[in-house]
């Protein structure tokens, strides 16, 4: 198989940027949602952009986006992510890749998905929970992603630098995603707050050595996986077929 890719997601800082690019992160992720404590905004997206190494794709987040929201980010993204309800033709209008993602709740069923968003370069999978489009620090039920889906799947939901190994044996996925799993911790009380990849974490800031780390064991399981055969990579070479 080819090596799985790693995507750092909600990044605010120049110095987390240069961070996760000597870690060996292939992909950085930009939150345009203004819901987010992660959030962006357009001068602040176009002077991080601006810092992000040539071959280190740049990736934006959006939720119910409208067109002009997305325009007006274009020129500082590679990649457009879409969490909301998007339909597949607002995806596809703006002339770039883009990749889908879902939120796994009890009766979605994969197999039409990636029929629904056949252009969509891969499909992202995060953990479902009511009223929160992505983010929520939770795992999933791995198994429930079908060995045979016909798109290539970026895994994201309560990833760790403890958990991704086990994360990569078992999904074999095309990427993964992480955010809170390599943000900055506050000191907590853990007598008194739920335990969580997430819990005190410093949304927006992340940690060096713990993106240092999770990418070190991506890229280990990388190597173990080495002898497993190999296919075309499907995001960056998907065309997208912009409409009106």
């Amino acid at each position: 198989m080819n090596p799985v890719r790693i995507k750092i997601c909600g990044l605010t800082r120049r110095e987390d940027i240069a961070a996760a690019v000597a870690s060996g992160a292939d992909a950085l992720g930009f939150v345009m949602w203004p819901g987010s404590a992660r959030a962006l905004d357009l001068d602040t997206l176009a002077s991080l952009s601006a810092s992000v190494s040539p071959f280190v794709t740049r990736v934006g987040l959006f939720v119910g986006p409208s067109v002009a929201d997305v325009e007006m980010c274009l020129p500082y993204l590679d990649l457009l992510q879409f969490h909301g309800d998007e339909s597949p033709e607002f995806c596809a209008r703006f002339g770039k890749p883009w990749i889908k993602a879902l939120r796994m709740h009890d009766d979605i069923d994969l197999q039409a998905a990636v029929d629904t968003y056949a252009g969509a370069g891969a499909l992202l999978l995060d953990a479902y929970r009511p009223g929160v489009p992505g983010g929520t620090g939770e795992t999933f039920d791995w198994q429930r992603i079908p060995a045979d889906l016909a798109k290539p799947v970026i895994l994201a939901g309560g990833l760790t630098p403890d958990n991704v190994a086990d994360a990569v044996a078992q999904v074999r996925p095309y990427a993964v995603d992480v955010s809170g799993g390599v943000e900055a911790m506050h000191p907590v009380d853990t007598s008194s707050v739920a335990s969580s990849p997430e819990t005190g974490t410093r949304k927006g800031i992340k940690d060096a050595s713990r993106i240092r780390a999770f990418c070190e064991r991506v890229q280990a399981m990388n190597v173990s996986l080495a002898s497993a055969p190999s296919s075309a990579d499907p995001v960056t070479s998907h065309s997208s077929t912009a409409t009106s």
